[in-house]
């Protein structure tokens, strides 16, 4: 591998052992055994490394979790996403330090230029790919209107649930409380 690849999967295994503020860049250049040139050179900021292996985390994660949504086939949009937004919290259960990262990385956004057009991308093309999945079509043939209104509310629900699921578990919903809620104002019960 070369540096910009080993300071990536260094940055992964730091960001599953730390939360993301305590990682300095001396930990990730002693973790990926690169220099600190190599963090600037490669991705701009020590930030915006961190926030690419979060978002490969992610990745990796939306990855595992969509084979859950192969179990459900068919069934209707709500139903596949009931079982991708379980398959969240089970992935929040198993590795909370990704999701509290990411929660932490989203407030870096707001400030870095670099990292807040990082993570617009990933989530246009997430509302895409969700938007795919809930509505069984390859995602290049989702329309601009499907990403921007079906993606986002699968978006919506993602992010607002791991939310809840990092300051809140005890009383945060579950995939199918947020489905079951979805069929009561469709007024499908």
């Amino acid at each position: 591998m070369g540096h910009r690849e080993d300071l990536l999967a260094g940055a992964k295994r730091l960001v599953k052992e730390k939360s993301f503020g305590q990682i300095t860049a001396r930990d990730l250049v002693a973790e990926s055994g690169t220099n600190l040139a190599s963090i600037g050179y490669h991705f701009g900021s020590k930030e915006a490394l961190l926030n690419a292996a979060i978002l490969a985390t992610f990745d990796e994660w939306g990855d595992a979790i969509s084979l859950t949504v192969e179990v459900v086939g068919d069934g209707e949009p709500v139903d596949r996403l009931e079982a991708f937004l379980d398959g969240i919290v089970a992935a929040v259960h198993a590795d909370r330090t990704v999701a509290a990262g990411s929660a932490q990385a989203l407030a870096v956004a707001l400030h870095a230029t670099e990292v807040r057009e990082q993570v617009a991308e990933t989530f246009k093309v997430a509302r895409r790919d969700m938007a795919a999945l809930l509505l069984l079509v390859d995602p290049t043939e989702v329309t601009e209107e499907q990403a921007r209104t079906v993606g986002s509310l699968a978006m919506t629900m993602i992010n607002g649930m791991v939310l809840q699921w990092l300051i809140d578990p005890d009383n945060a919903p579950t995939g199918r409380d947020l489905a079951v809620a979805l069929r009561t104002v469709a007024g499908r019960p």
